[in-house]
């Protein structure tokens, strides 16, 4: 079974929420990433989502771009990314999601990614600006070499996109918080309130929310609407913040336990 359904089925046994760590591939370095990734493992996160820099991150706020700008700069790549899944499979089974931009998947190759991917280890895929619609070569292939295609929904989705997200995502559905970008600190609570309502009255795959979560507070109310809780921009925040410095995983490791506690609760 894939890690992540795997995971999802029994956390819901447990009667406990998921806590989706993203961090960006490569930012500060590779090593970092690594340590990172074992690190938050280590302090109770239970999928992690390895952010593919790009050039034109359309979705992203300043902060994740910055940290996208950072990995470009130390040479990061998607074959570099793939061989990291590959390194830390050597230490770990923790589910591993790569959440990034079509156009590097493009050029790659869909076909040769998606099994690249899967014989690194990934276990699913977040594509932000590829719709629904147009994701049925992905969906294929990636349903054929154990991988889960993870769609998107919005508050402001319509009635046909929820229903179609509900029918072809794989492992989670990806519920944005509010209409913006990451690390923004807007919120739409009813909104999402109804929309997580209504997926939920359609599917019985996972939902998570994410964007502009940044405190226990934030994700312990999260918690109470969905299975899943994911936190991005706020982490990479502490490993911009503590950059350069030798405490830096364990920092970000401090605070990351911070918000898993809340969402365990």
């Amino acid at each position: 079974m894939n890690r992540i359904k795997k995971k999802f089925k029994e956390l819901k046994k447990e009667g406990k929420k998921a806590f989706i760590s993203f961090i960006t591939a490569g930012d500060p370095d590779f090593t970092t990433s690594k340590a990172l990734v074992l690190e938050l493992e280590k302090r109770g996160a239970d999928i992690i989502e390895l952010g593919v820099p790009f050039s034109d991150p359309l979705a992203e706020g300043p902060v994740i771009q910055k940290s996208s700008q950072r990995a470009l700069e130390k040479g990061t790549s998607l074959p570099k990314i793939l061989s990291l899944v590959g390194e830390l499979r050597q230490e770990t089974e923790i589910p591993i999601v790569l959440m990034g931009y079509y156009n590097p998947i493009f050029k790659f190759g869909e076909r040769e990614f998606i099994e690249r991917a899967s014989g690194a280890g990934v276990d699913g895929l977040i594509i932000v600006d590829l719709p629904p619609e147009e994701a049925h070569f992905l969906l294929k292939e990636s349903k054929k070499n154990n991988l889960v295609l993870i769609l998107l929904l919005t508050p402001v989705s319509s009635e046909d996109r929820i229903k179609l997200v509900c029918q072809k995502s794989q492992g989670f559905i990806y519920c944005v918080a509010y209409t913006g970008i990451t690390g923004d600190e807007k919120r739409e609570d009813k909104n999402l309130r109804d929309l997580v309502t209504k997926v939920h009255s359609l599917t019985s795959t996972p939902v998570g929310i994410g964007f502009g979560i940044s405190s226990p507070s934030e994700a312990r109310k999260t918690a109470s609407l969905a299975e899943a809780v994911i936190v991005g921009s706020a982490i990479v925040k502490k490993i911009e913040k503590h950059q350069g410095s030798k405490t830096l995983v364990e920092k970000v490791g401090v605070f990351a336990e911070s918000l898993i506690r809340a969402v365990k609760e």
